[in-house]
């Protein structure tokens, strides 16, 4: 069985015959089971099988995330590169969020650097209205982040940007246009792909390059994040765009 614990909330894949001993073992107040995810804005249908408190507060890299499980879903393996980008931002920055989702990057960057400005996008209107919650959750200063509802590929920024975070692998490819436009000359694109295990190394590239037309592009890395089926990985490319 596999299990993760978010905030005072224990997610399940089954349904398993222990509940009051997990819920002691675990120390939470809820216990729940995802049975899909689905549509457009990643919706998740789950059922309660102890207490009744779905929304919850997670606590990740000296951030403060507020969420409802019946609305959102917590990706815990992407935790470690949450805070390896919050890291990398320098002093001054712009930064573009094209799916921020509750502020899974944002709000570790403001949290933990000095950007100039973060513009976060997302589509999702639960999403949306956590992202808000946690901004004031975690004292952020509303002159250093600009929240969007919308669509990355339509919405309007105002100004180019130093990094453009991508942090969603479903059709990603597909916004990667808006992305580069949205780049200074010099700028750093991270970019998250599924990709079956022998294209990592050209897939993303080719996919990049193809919207860059004539600007260059310089692969700075490119780091699994992890498994996600038999023979396909979830990969970040770190590539520069001149």
């Amino acid at each position: 069985m596999k299990w993760k614990k978010i905030g005072k909330i224990l997610v399940l894949d089954k349904h398993p015959s222990n509940l009051d001993e997990l819920l002691t073992i675990h120390n939470v107040d809820t216990i729940v089971k995802v049975n899909n995810i689905h549509g457009k804005l990643r919706e998740p249908d789950i059922e309660v099988l102890r207490g009744n408190e779905t929304e919850t507060i997670h606590k990740e890299n000296g951030c403060l995330f507020k969420l409802d499980l019946s609305k959102i879903m917590w990706s815990k393996g992407n935790t470690t590169e949450r805070f390896r980008i919050a890291k990398l931002v320098q002093d001054g920055e712009v930064i573009i969020d094209m799916f921020a989702g509750i502020g899974y990057f944002s709000i570790p960057i403001l949290v933990h650097n000095n950007p100039k400005k973060v513009f976060s996008i997302e589509l999702n209107p639960n999403s949306y209205y956590f992202l808000k919650e946690n901004i004031k959750l975690n004292k952020i200063a509303n002159e250093k982040i600009e929240t969007i509802l919308g669509d990355s590929n339509t919405v309007n920024v105002p100004v180019l940007a130093d990094r453009v975070l991508m942090g969603y692998v479903k059709t990603t490819h597909h916004f990667l246009s808006t992305a580069i436009h949205n780049l200074k000359p010099g700028g750093v694109l991270h970019y998250h792909e599924t990709v079956p295990d022998k294209l990592i190394n050209t897939r993303p590239y080719e996919r990049i390059k193809k919207e860059a037309r004539l600007r260059e592009v310089e692969i700075l890395n490119i780091k699994k994040i992890k498994n996600y089926s038999p023979g396909v990985s979830h990969i970040v490319v770190d590539a520069k765009i001149h």
